[in-house]
């Protein structure tokens, strides 16, 4: 059975912004096969990007969404007031997987809360924080 992986638009964004296969380094570092989860809010926040951001960054999001076409986008629905990062972090809890992002308010909520991470180290390469079973 694959391991559950969330992934975070931020996430997400690192090959168009540093040119890394973030898919492969996942495989590599986690030495297993994944299920990479997209949730609905993450890509409807990479849509909003696309359209509503400067120039390069609406250029890396309309990238970002053509090599997440073929990765199925899984409905969830948030609570009353949940952020994105509050149903990511609800999730990973619920569903006992890793989230990978970049981004540092998530990343300290999610250590807090002993969810493992996948984050981009010294813009060339992933690293894995927390036991990964």
């Amino acid at each position: 059975m694959p391991l559950k992986v969330i992934l975070d638009s931020n996430f997400l964004m690192i090959p168009a912004e540093f040119h890394l296969d973030i898919f492969s380094e996942l495989d590599k570092i986690l030495n297993r096969k994944i299920q990479e989860i997209i949730i609905s809010p993450v890509y409807d926040e990479l849509k909003w990007i696309s359209q509503n951001s400067d120039p390069k960054q609406r250029r890396q999001a309309e990238l970002t969404l053509k090599l997440i076409a073929r990765f199925e986008i899984t409905c969830v629905k948030s609570n009353t007031n949940e952020t994105v990062d509050d149903l990511i972090l609800r999730l990973a809890k619920e569903w006992q997987c890793p989230v990978a992002t970049n981004d540092r308010k998530l990343l300290e909520r999610l250590r807090v809360s002993n969810v493992p991470v996948i984050y981009l180290r010294q813009r060339t390469h992933l690293a894995v924080e927390g036991l990964v079973t």
